[in-house]
């Protein structure tokens, strides 16, 4: 039996340790910088044309709307239900899946980042980078400010409180805040 050799894409969206610094991803991250480009200097009123744009940078997406500004990495590894809404200054850091469910609003400012690196700081020189997937469910509400790390997923239902940093799972029907992000209540 002979190893078949992965490319970084392929190792960044199996979850194994990859080099983003690969000309491929470069490419790929270059692509999906414009198409946010595009996106946020688009005409306002031109809804049609924003939502063209979206669904041409995300891997699959149900209605949504997203208010400028937004930026993600690749786009392609961002999957989005029927009635999303995220408010200005999204930012999405899709080097593994994510996956958002139906009827989720985000308020502003909100990041999700499926991006790591070692905590081994000669592995951090190497310039070598890991990505876990975040899986948000349905009729979640995060609100201004949250940010959301690699491998958490939260659950249908749950609110996370302005501010909060989510580097743990969030059961369904719940009320997280702060930081780190701790249960105040079942809701």
């Amino acid at each position: 039996m002979t190893d078949i050799e992965l490319t970084e894409r392929q190792k960044m969206v199996q979850g194994l340790p990859y080099f983003p610094s690969n000309k491929q991803l470069q490419q790929e991250r270059a692509k999906a910088k414009n198409l946010c480009q595009l996106f946020n200097q688009h005409d306002i009123d031109d809804r049609k044309g924003s939502r063209r744009i979206i669904k041409e940078l995300f891997g699959s997406v149900g209605s949504a709307w997203i208010e400028p500004h937004f930026y993600c990495d690749y786009g392609y590894n961002i999957c989005v239900g029927s009635n999303f809404y995220a408010n200005h200054g999204l930012v999405i850091l899709d080097a593994a899946l994510v996956t958002i469910g139906h009827d989720v609003m985000l308020a502003p400012g909100v990041i999700i980042s499926t991006a790591s690196h070692p905590l081994n700081a000669d592995e951090r020189k190497k310039g070598i980078e890991i990505a876990r997937p975040i899986t948000i469910g349905n009729n979640v509400w995060i609100g201004a400010g949250v940010k959301i790390l690699d491998g958490v997923s939260i659950g249908d239902n749950a609110v996370v409180a302005a501010g909060a940093v989510v580097n743990k799972n969030v059961a369904a029907n719940t009320l997280v805040a702060g930081v780190p992000a701790k249960l105040i209540r079942e809701l």
